[in-house]
């Protein structure tokens, strides 16, 4: 199961490139799409749902594994349980990354709802695979507790479930913030981590990927991890090229306005952060979430070049290139 990037999908733009660059090359990606961009009742990505995506995915290639990121309570537009969500996730997706832990108070409540969860899942599609564990501004926990969480699963699951059990999440210091990342990357956290996912068989993954150097990703690589996730750098650079065509002052001001209002750059900057001084740092930050919203196609997108979807998707090929070593 040779899947290096995870990649999120904030459009359609990104999702197509993806699809034509895993299909040109016979290579395999993940598209890991978080609730608040696509869920049951619909997302901020092209008013899919979770089955109206799976759908257009799969008739269009086999080389793109569907996985849900996050999946699990609080993790959508409104607080809830995640179950309904969970349910289609189950139905329609390959593969799920079991995430409670943004509402457990404590570690060892952490493992036992991530049991309940794969429980729950397993119910309904016992071919699902799955993720556990989750990235370090979530939930921080060390090397220890990883194999703490894997040897409870292990011992509370059937085989059969925790077979299923293909992918864990390690931490070694990435964590974003605007449009860097602001982590500190600890090399030791990483071994050790990667050390007790070959304990137990299993693929190890980082998220939060985006804004490295390509050579670091690649340090990474050859010293062990499996895989890593890159979502919102693929959305900044879909926003980029935007920016680069708007030549209007009106447009700018427009899609300035469109992304402040959307309030979706908050969670991204501290309070000190004055969006009307950093107006492009601001779009930016949050442009992709605005990216299917109808004021923004048919007052801004439609007033640019009519070719400007086959520049974003040449700009997206380039960095899958680039990762990939293809350029």
């Amino acid at each position: 199961m040779n899947y290096k990037y995870g990649i999120g999908v904030m459009s359609l733009n990104i999702v197509d490139a993806c699809i034509e660059f895993a299909n040109q090359y016979d290579h395999h990606l993940m598209f890991i799409p978080s609730r608040r961009q696509i869920d049951y009742l619909g997302g901020y990505v092209n008013n899919w749902t979770t089955e109206t995506f799976s759908n257009y995915v799969k008739n269009k290639t086999t080389n793109i594994l569907l996985k849900r990121d996050h999946g699990g309570p609080g993790q959508g537009l409104y607080n809830d349980d995640g179950l309904i969500s969970l349910n289609h996730d189950s139905r329609h997706f390959d593969a799920i990354h079991i995430d409670p832990w943004k509402v457990v108070k404590s570690f060892n409540e952490g493992c036992n709802y991530t049991k309940e969860l794969i429980d729950y899942c397993y119910n309904i599609n016992d071919n699902l695979i799955y993720e556990v564990g989750t990235e370090q501004s979530i939930f921080k926990y060390e090397s220890s507790q990883l194999d703490e969480l894997l040897n409870y699963l292990k011992s509370k699951l059937t085989s059969e479930k925790f077979d299923r059990i293909k992918f864990a999440v390690i931490q070694s210091g990435t964590s974003l913030k605007e449009t860097k990342n602001t982590g500190s990357y600890d090399k030791q956290r990483l071994l050790e981590m990667i050390l007790i996912c070959k304990k137990y068989n299993l693929i190890s993954k980082e998220h939060n990927g985006d804004y490295l150097p390509v050579f670091l990703i690649k340090e990474k690589f050859n010293s062990g991890l499996d895989t890593i996730n890159i979502a919102p750098e693929f959305g900044q650079i879909e926003t980029q090229v935007y920016l680069n065509e708007i030549k209007n002052e009106k447009l700018f001001e427009l899609f300035f306005n469109i992304c402040h209002e959307s309030k979706k750059w908050e969670k991204w900057v501290d309070k000190s952060f004055d969006p009307f001084k950093n107006k492009k740092q601001l779009i930016n930050i949050c442009g992709h979430y605005i990216l299917s919203n109808k004021s923004f196609i048919e007052k801004i997108k439609n007033n640019l070049r009519v070719d400007i979807d086959v520049v974003i998707k040449d700009n997206i090929s380039k960095k899958l290139k680039e990762l990939y070593g293809k350029n």
